[in-house]
């Protein structure tokens, strides 16, 4: 796992909370002064919610003593990224234009968190409004890649990545638009698991592009990533069978996604590939003619979401806003609503395509990221580079939040480089399945 802090993994912790081996009150206490002890602490975290995470951590503990735990997970503790809403405190989204906003309720997956027993340990800083996959966010705090604080860290989805990365929880809580989930979860060596549009509500998320948005766990196993995910989707939590790698049939996809590929990023995919095949997975490599057509397609719609729903603060007030993802939103205010129609409509016969020409495999295989994390410095000094750059981070994740399907990344034996195994819409718990083996043998 590269150089993430061990940690134990959140369903071990929820297996010790329910023999008694650890008390709920107890691992919050300890998980909040590793918190605010940590040397990154104001760059991973918005704030850390002491008061919140001790009440909650009181009530775990009386469900322990009464034998009542609500969840497997029940007294564990967790972040979210600031753009799920907390009752009463500030919840930002990484952005000076929406300064101190403050919800009145919690978000529809943070309920179910907390009625789940989870603890809610910290707000964890992010890309501004979630609008880049680099996780560089001059304007409020960019947190330290796990391979070296230079870097970055990946987003947007990025104090939720450094914070487990850091052995600081075992779970951030992310969103996944275009690969905020997996960029995070590959560069700093972590399972990221990208969920299909709907399985989780949105409501109480502050919205990027409304068609995409997704929410996902960040964390160190597939078994915490699937627990988690079926707490948020408000289903029982229990892990499904593990696939043997026998019976699994897989598609590597030979078209632009095997293009450019870092010297790490090539090894470990192909490195992962042969480790399945040795397993006696069946690997078939072949274009998807689909991923060619639909690329003109993203620079239409991500962007057009995204100004109709900031275009008019962003417009009232640009000089609050860094300048590299101001510059991503306003690609999109030139487009009209009949452009985006209609690339919406060819994205949806794309998806019947795809899905029809997959469906024989259990999954489609490609390297999460085609690059190494870069340097923020380098970035931050060259608005072209970052643009170009924060492109190419997202190039192979988002495919398939335009495919509609789910998709989880993994780490291979190569340091920031994942293994991308992407499902089928609403697919989850086939997705985990097969991961469960994958991960057996990575």
């Amino acid at each position: 796992m590269g150089n993430v802090v061990p940690q134990k993994s959140a369903a071990q912790l929820g297996r010790e909370i329910a023999e008694g081996k650890t008390d709920p009150v107890e691992l919050t206490e300890a998980t909040l002064e590793r918190m605010d002890n940590h040397e990154a602490r104001d760059d991973i975290f918005t704030m850390v919610t002491h008061d919140r995470a001790r009440a909650e951590a009181e009530a775990a503990r009386i469900r322990q003593q009464d034998g009542a735990l609500a969840s497997p997970l029940d007294g564990v503790p967790i972040s979210w990224k600031d753009l799920f809403d907390t009752k009463g405190l500030v919840t930002e989204a990484g952005s000076k234009l929406i300064a101190g906003r403050v919800p009145d309720d919690d978000c529809e997956v943070l309920k179910r968190s907390s009625k789940a027993g989870l603890i809610c340990a910290a707000k964890t800083h992010m890309s501004e409004l979630a609008f880049s996959g680099l996780g560089i966010n001059p304007s409020t705090g960019t947190p330290p890649n796990i391979h070296g604080k230079e870097l970055a860290p990946g987003g947007s989805s990025s104090g939720a990545g450094s914070c487990v990365a850091h052995g600081l929880t075992p779970i951030g809580v992310g969103s996944d638009t275009g690969g905020s989930v997996r960029i995070p979860s590959v560069w700093n060596d972590l399972v990221g698991l990208k969920t299909t549009a709907e399985l989780i509500p949105n409501t109480g998320v502050v919205p990027l592009c409304s068609g995409f948005d997704t929410v996902g766990p960040l964390c160190t196993t597939v078994e915490d990533a699937w627990l988690s995910t079926c707490i948020f989707a408000d289903r029982k939590p229990e892990m499904p069978e593990a696939k043997p790698l026998s019976e699994c049939s897989f598609l590597v996809n030979e078209t632009i996604m095997l293009d450019d590929l870092g010297t790490n990023q090539r090894e470990g995919f192909e490195l992962a590939v042969e480790a399945l095949q040795s397993a006696g997975a069946k690997v078939t490599r072949a274009p998807i003619p689909e991923c060619e057509t639909i690329i003109p397609l993203g620079p239409i719609m991500f962007p057009y979401e995204a100004w109709a729903e900031w275009g008019e603060l962003i417009s009232a007030n640009p000089e609050l806003m860094f300048e590299g993802v101001r510059n991503r939103f306003m690609s999109g205010k030139d487009f009209t609503e009949a452009q985006y129609k209609e690339a919406w409509d060819e994205m949806l016969k794309l998806r019947e395509t795809y899905a029809a020409r997959v469906a024989e495999y259990d999954a489609v295989l490609a390297p999460t990221i085609a690059i190494a994390p870069p340097n923020v410095s380098e970035l931050l000094a060259d608005m072209k580079l970052f643009q170009e750059t924060n492109m190419m981070a997202l190039r192979n994740t988002r495919f398939f939040n335009m495919f509609g399907v789910c998709a989880l990344t993994l780490p291979t034996s190569k340091p920031a480089a994942g293994l991308m195994i992407a499902g089928k819409a609403f697919g989850e718990e086939d997705l985990v399945s097969v991961g469960l083996s994958i991960e057996a043998i990575l």
